[in-house]
């Protein structure tokens, strides 16, 4: 998941264009196929022995277009482009002409990244439904339909945000570490973010040569937290995976980073964070050295401010 290209002055959402290219010749370097989303429902239900990897971008940022999307057009490189709609046509925004120009290639697909993209959480069910749903509208005004993937702002949603996405869109991206398998929610589907902090060539080819740690179950399904805080989480696996005692996991309850307390019983890892998590996120990590590789997952909680 990227956002910014060239926009130095924004190191958390921004990729410089030297570092972007590094990271498309090293998933050439390795054969590793990229996915187009033309055919992303044959794929997400198929099990893959060949990794593809799905290169998306969140905002329609000008900076994008000024700059990634002329080295992408050249290179036939697929992507997926999320757009908010209020934003569109404002400064350092793109606009819907350059929107339609992208979309006209076979190769580039667009996404809804609602209308407002504010903190949806905090608006009430009914004003989130609202926002949605002006953002359809003005997709199918500017488009002529509405797109089938949808990105949820800062990857932040409740369970009956996902249940009403689930309405209208086929797919949603969150915000959270971890690779795609025939096992996932199509509704939280992970993602990889990519910027000057995250976004160095070592992390980035160890994220690109991860497995999928395939899970069966999450407990709590709702990733909200409210007065739950920290939640009894509880992840169940597959009858004869193997090696689910090397796995690790680490947290951000509390003050900081730290190794979370888990208990493997049987197939289900339970566990014990040690400490609230703070306003307005939380996650943790999971990782497993496996025979033919390392395996991840991540979960990323929203977190009701008191």
């Amino acid at each position: 998941m990227y956002h910014r290209f060239n926009e130095n002055k924004y190191p958390s959402t921004n990729i410089r264009m030297e570092i972007f290219k590094k990271h498309i010749e090293i998933i050439k370097m390795k054969n590793y196929n990229f996915l187009n989303p033309v055919n992303f429902d044959e794929n997400f239900l198929k099990v893959k022995t060949n990794k593809e990897i799905l290169i998306t971008i969140d905002d329609g940022f000008s900076s994008f277009y000024e700059h990634a999307w002329p080295y992408l057009k050249n290179n036939k490189i697929p992507f997926i482009l999320f757009i908010s709609t209020e934003a569109v046509g404002k400064d350092g925004y793109m606009n819907w002409e350059q929107i339609k120009e992208i979309e006209r290639e076979n190769f580039a697909f667009i996404g809804n990244h609602s209308h407002s993209h504010e903190y949806l959480l905090e608006f009430s069910l009914d004003k989130f439904k609202s926002d949605i749903i002006k953002s359809i509208e003005i997709f199918k005004d500017n488009l002529g339909y509405n797109p089938i993937y949808f990105s949820y702002p800062f990857g932040e949603f409740s369970l009956e945000h996902a249940s009403f996405i689930k309405k209208h869109f086929k797919y949603g991206f969150g915000q959270h570490s971890g690779v795609i398998d025939v096992n996932k929610d199509p509704y939280e589907l992970p993602r990889f973010p990519m910027n000057e902090k995250y976004g160095d060539l070592e992390r980035f080819k160890f994220n690109i040569d991860l497995l999928p740690l395939e899970f069966k179950k999450v407990t709590p399904e709702d990733k909200y937290i409210t007065s739950n805080n920290p939640p009894n989480l509880e992840i169940e696996f597959f009858e004869g995976q193997n090696n689910l005692n090397n796995i690790n996991c680490f947290s951000d309850e509390g003050a900081g980073w730290k190794k979370t307390n888990i208990k493997l019983n049987n197939n289900k890892l339970v566990v014990n964070f040690s400490d609230k998590f703070n306003f307005r996120r939380g996650r943790i990590n999971c990782s497993l050295n496996d025979i033919d590789g390392w395996r991840w997952f991540g979960l990323q909680f929203s977190v009701k401010q008191n």
